[in-house]
């Protein structure tokens, strides 16, 4: 079978998104399975591949059709866009424009057929919207690129599935937006991205808002009352294995231990906490409702350690992975012949 390109945005340039990317496509198990297709700054990432010693070289690359996979260089399709003099691990509107273009360039990358998803290295909001990109972030710019009026976040560990009802909204925000029309919504695209993963009956938990799941009304204003059980029963009213509204910390341990494919949160935090509570290094993001497919690692730029190399690649070797296994399973044949060095 044809491995799938993977488009691979560089993220904040100024953050460690050039160094975990170097250093995962120095890995032959990340060749093994995709077909790297950096999109970004050739320059910088030379630079990072010089800080963590990954040892290949970099080809910069006018477009994507450029690409050479039989190549054991990292493919680059070179915007030119860092400044020479661009520190790591300083926030800077520059650097915000840098990341906006380098998803925009991945998101036409894909809608021209040259690649089959899209994994992105971490960005920083405030370097965004210093750049005057007022987003809140990947999931947002991604649905507005693309002209998708709603999507998800799901986020992926070995143990645990978590996809969110609401994200990047404060918590009184977040309840006052939670209605039954969007978790039944949410819900059946979780559902959907499960199926086509392979499980064909997915058990799905849904997360109350108030502790105890409002014990009855003891506990909030009858939230899940009025804004979950309706969209639960709706579900199940589809013939799909759904059941809630449920206390969140018994539905997170209860999920943990295998009793459930995927757990329904309400809020950020809800969903966050667990998922990073099992380890940062394992966790993948995925924006669930896109017309393309889109992973992500599950932390941040960590300006505070940029351009040290110490930068830990592993959430983003299984953000590939994820990628990978979701992506259409042909490739078109604008490519070059891929060989097994990727």
């Amino acid at each position: 079978m044809t491995r799938p390109t993977i488009a691979i945005t560089m993220g904040d340039p100024s953050g460690i998104g050039p160094e975990i990317i170097m250093k995962a496509l120095a890995l032959p198990e990340v060749h093994a399975i995709c077909r790297s297709l950096v999109i970004g700054d050739a320059a910088r990432l030379r630079q990072a591949g010089r800080i963590v010693g990954a040892g290949i070289a970099v080809d910069s690359l006018p477009d994507a059709g450029a690409a050479k996979f039989e190549s054991t260089a990292v493919q680059c399709v070179d915007l030119n866009l860092v400044p020479e003099d661009l520190p790591f691990g300083r926030l800077s509107a520059a650097a915000g424009e840098a990341a906006y273009r380098y998803i925009e360039k991945a998101v036409r990358v894909v809608q021209a057929g040259q690649a089959q998803a899209i994994c992105t290295a971490p960005l920083s909001k405030e370097a965004l919207h210093a750049a005057g990109h007022k987003f809140p972030g990947h999931t947002e710019l991604l649905a507005h690129l693309t002209g998708t009026p709603e999507v998800s976040m799901m986020l992926v560990s070995p143990k645990l599935r978590v996809i969110h009802v609401t994200t990047h909204v404060g918590l009184i925000d977040a309840i006052a937006r939670i209605e039954p029309g969007l978790v039944e919504r949410v819900i059946a695209r979780g559902h959907d991205v499960l199926v086509k993963a392979g499980i064909e009956d997915p058990k799905i938990g849904v997360c109350a808002i108030n502790p105890h799941a409002g014990e009855g009304g003891l506990f909030g204003r009858g939230e899940e009352a009025e804004k979950i059980a309706p969209a639960v029963e709706a579900c199940r009213a589809r013939g799909w294995d759904v059941s809630g509204p449920l206390p969140a910390d018994t539905l997170f341990f209860l999920a943990g231990r295998g009793d459930y494919d995927m757990v329904v949160a309400m809020y950020h935090d809800q969903g966050h906490g667990p998922i990073k509570v099992l380890g940062l290094e394992s966790g993948v993001n995925i924006t669930v409702g896109l017309p393309v497919v889109r992973t992500s690692v599950d932390h941040g730029t960590a300006f505070d350690i940029a351009g040290k190399g110490i930068a830990d690649e592993r959430s983003l070797v299984e953000a590939l992975r994820q990628a990978t296994a979701l992506a259409p399973k042909s490739a078109p044949a604008t490519h070059a012949t891929p060989s097994s060095t990727g």
